[in-house]
């Protein structure tokens, strides 16, 4: 099992939304509204005196649980869809599950997705 966290813009939300409906098989999806800092230009991505600006970028994070072989078409969905080729597209993680717990059912694993 995969946990799948992809921080976007706001105004791809859409596109990105069509694009994982339009998968075989979709587990559903949680957005939260976050904010954050770009990393620097400098050396190993430090920030520099004449860039530095303390005002933070909207932006919305997608959390999503999914089995195993459903995990690389629903990254390439989301990429794919957030994609506008400008600095700030986002970033896409993916990290692997021990175990996933359906509250309602007590469903455990692959099931509970």
């Amino acid at each position: 099992m995969k946990q799948i966290v992809a921080i976007v813009q706001p105004h791809r939300l859409e596109q990105i939304e069509q694009a994982l409906h339009g998968l075989d098989h979709l587990p559903g999806f949680t957005i939260f509204p976050s904010r954050g800092h770009a990393r620097g230009q400098g050396s190993h991505h430090a920030f520099v005196s004449t860039e530095w600006n303390p005002d933070t970028h909207d932006r919305l994070t997608l959390m999503m649980f999914c089995a195993d072989e459903h995990a690389q078409s629903i990254v390439e969905a989301i990429r794919a869809a957030a994609h506008t080729g400008n600095p700030g597209d986002g970033l896409i993680a993916v990290t692997e599950l021990a175990d996933v717990l359906r509250i309602r059912s007590g469903e455990r694993g692959d099931a509970a997705l």
